[in-house]
């Protein structure tokens, strides 16, 4: 009890930046917070990734380990998540805008999850992030251009591009090499890094629906359930099958528990799926894993850690 107690409050700060987020959402035009959100996503949180797989050496080992893993559960969640298709919209397009969000994962919550284990390795959180937008992006890319009108240049440009795909991929390979930065180049992009996670946190409360919980219907049950329960479920199972255990295995199951991405519905509306429902989703995987992250956070610690 009191570990969990130590890892809630560890979490506490960014719940209460992402309440902070739904206390002030009108104070800044909806046009202000999709602004602060490419911003993000561009260069904030490019540079928070790049800074976290590159600050220190990282063994050729755990990106040989971490890979693997990390693809196997966006598989296990694309797989789940389908069959909560009988449950959803008629038009594939809008199913595959809801459907991304059982394997996309809140990078920003990770950091901090990751940062609230004693004796894990937040750096391993970045590389597991690192190797995981690749896959969640061509899947989600793939998914939604199905129904929409994307060729295939299109989707592999889209895929290729993305800054969180660039900056993770660099940070880990230099990472890999050995080579450190010097401080003058170190030292702004740390800057733009520690700015990162409190925008977004405050970002995801001012955009979240609030009142979501009360539609948590059959199909949002499923996939916000593959996210949240099944997929850490599946690491801890395995694990412990295992024997497997160390900052290797808590930090799988704490990227398995993340939330989805708060960026969901902005990917969605931009195929021209149903951004409404796709919105919904992420807020309440956003306010279920308050619930539930803790909970999974504290067993990686107790059983995995200790």
């Amino acid at each position: 009890m009191m570990v969990f107690l130590v890892i809630l409050a560890g979490l506490m700060p960014s719940f209460l930046l992402v309440g902070l987020g739904g206390l002030v959402r009108e104070r800044l035009s909806a046009n202000a917070w999709q602004g602060l959100d490419r911003l993000n996503f561009e260069i904030l949180f490019p540079a928070l990734l790049f800074v976290a797989a590159s600050s220190r050496p990282i063994e050729l080992s755990a990106v040989a380990t971490i890979a693997p893993a990390v693809w196997a559960l966006l598989t296990c969640g694309l797989i789940a998540g389908y069959f909560a298709r009988r449950f959803g919209p008629e038009r594939f397009l809008d199913f595959a805008g809801a459907w991304q969000t059982a394997w996309r994962f809140n990078s920003a919550v990770g950091i901090v999850a990751a940062g609230a284990l004693s004796g894990g390795d937040p750096a391993l959180m970045a590389v597991a992030i690192g190797m995981a937008v690749p896959l969640a992006n061509v899947f989600a890319v793939s998914a939604l251009s199905r129904g929409g009108a994307l060729g295939p240049m299109a989707t592999l440009r889209k895929v290729a591009l993305n800054p969180f795909l660039l900056a993770s991929l660099s940070g880990v390979l230099l990472g890999l090499s050995g080579y450190r930065l010097p401080g003058p180049v170190l030292a702004p992009l740390s800057l733009l890094a520690d700015a990162a996670i409190p925008i977004a946190l405050i970002s995801v409360g001012a955009t979240m629906n609030w009142g979501a919980l009360a539609r948590l219907n059959r199909f949002n049950g499923t996939l916000c359930g593959v996210k949240l329960l099944l997929l850490p479920t599946l690491v801890t199972v395995t694990a412990l099958a295992l024997g497997a255990s160390g900052s290797y295995v808590a930090v799988l199951l704490v990227f398995a528990a993340l939330p989805t991405a708060s960026a969901a519905h902005v990917l969605a509306a931009g195929f021209g799926a149903d951004r409404e429902l796709s919105a919904t989703l992420v807020a309440q995987s956003t306010l279920l894993s308050a619930l539930t992250l803790p909970i999974w956070v504290t067993f990686a610690q107790v059983f995995f850690l200790s």
